[in-house]
């Protein structure tokens, strides 16, 4: 008892000990705290029932893409995973000069200097020890790429040079396209060869295997709170449904990466119950006695539109009557290492 409380209170000691996270924008563009969301999002080019514009609110994370009518509501239908930071700096011919740096201490793990082999063209990500926990940060969009995996990186260090690399992008609307997010698992390439038959450049840092949250948020929130935790935030997002998986063997191994986002629950569980955000990655995990054969959608968030619409076609029905569509499916199954391992 006196050993089990000594560990306790070392715990607490460590726990209270621990500085606040620092993080700072990429870019020294810093209109996202200034009440200038137009400075700071790159716009996108829309047509929408005959109307064109140019709205920032596209360069933004979320559900801010390709409007559709649904039942008289205009509902945009296509996700956006990160923020598109525009540049504060271009010469004569208008190629952005911004700097692109680390948002944190961290390690390079991946970088990608061919820009076909990726929407993203040329990209970096650096891999964050938050919380005893491994969080990603992605770099897109670059015109070259400065550093190398292993590298240690400090908040603010230099990563690349913005650019337009990647799909669908010229020098008008060059910008970093910035995500930060958790790794989904780290058996990617089975996954990736049982639903593809393109190849994989990336290995585990394939951007499908970076489960994205809401960076601009994080950055907000962290801004009015300093004292903001990482786990804290993603806690604190809406949980848009749940869905039940037989236990299996053992802990997840996404759980193992990401302990805190365990919940108080069955000590021998026949399945676990994870919430999801409506953007997809997972919020919580818990125990449960619930015996299922298969992935089943357990809990739901109401919602006057169809479901497929607020979570990225991950859930398929009408009404109260929702299943798992087949990329839900298959995101479960990324997220429970269910399936063949690459040999």
């Amino acid at each position: 008892m006196i050993l089990r409380i000594g560990f306790c209170l070392l715990a607490l000691a460590v726990e209270l000990s621990a500085e606040p996270l620092k993080i700072a924008l990429p870019t020294e563009n810093q209109h996202l705290f200034s009440g200038e969301p137009e400075k700071f999002y790159m716009y996108v080019d829309r047509t929408f029932e005959g109307e064109t514009s140019q709205p920032w609110e596209g360069g933004s994370f979320g559900y801010v893409r390709s409007p559709i009518r649904v039942s008289g509501k205009v509902v945009m239908s296509r996700f956006h995973e990160g923020v598109d930071i525009s540049p504060v700096k271009r010469d004569k011919a208008g190629n952005p000069l911004d700097l692109v740096m680390s948002i944190a201490d961290g390690m390079v793990v991946h970088t990608s200097k061919i820009s076909g082999r990726s929407n993203y063209g040329n990209y970096v990500v650096v891999e964050h020890d938050w919380e005893n926990s491994k969080v990603c940060s992605l770099y897109a969009h670059l015109a070259e790429v400065t550093v190398e995996p292993g590298d240690t990186v400090k908040m603010g260090s230099v990563l690349g040079r913005m650019g337009y690399t990647g799909v669908g992008l010229d020098r008008t609307r060059a910008h970093v396209h910035l995500e930060l997010g958790l790794l989904m698992s780290m058996e990617y390439q089975g996954w990736h060869d049982e639903n593809f038959g393109s190849a994989n450049y990336h290995g585990n840092y394939n951007g499908m295997n970076i489960a994205g949250v809401d960076v601009a948020s994080f950055f907000t929130e962290h801004r009015a709170n300093p004292e903001l935790t990482f786990s804290e935030f993603v806690l604190s997002r809406p949980m848009q449904f749940k869905v039940a998986v037989p236990a299996g063997d053992g802990e997840p191994e996404f759980l193992t990466r990401y302990p805190w986002m365990r919940r108080p629950g069955s000590a021998n569980p026949s399945s676990w119950e994870i919430g999801f955000a409506a953007t997809g990655h997972a919020i919580s995990f818990t125990p449960s006695e619930r015996v299922v054969t298969e992935p089943v959608v357990t809990h739901l968030r109401p919602a006057e539109i169809p479901q497929r619409w607020l979570t990225r076609g991950l859930l398929q029905g009408e009404g109260s009557k929702v299943s798992l569509s087949p990329g839900g499916r298959s995101m479960v199954a990324l997220v429970m290492d269910d399936f063949p391992k690459a040999q």
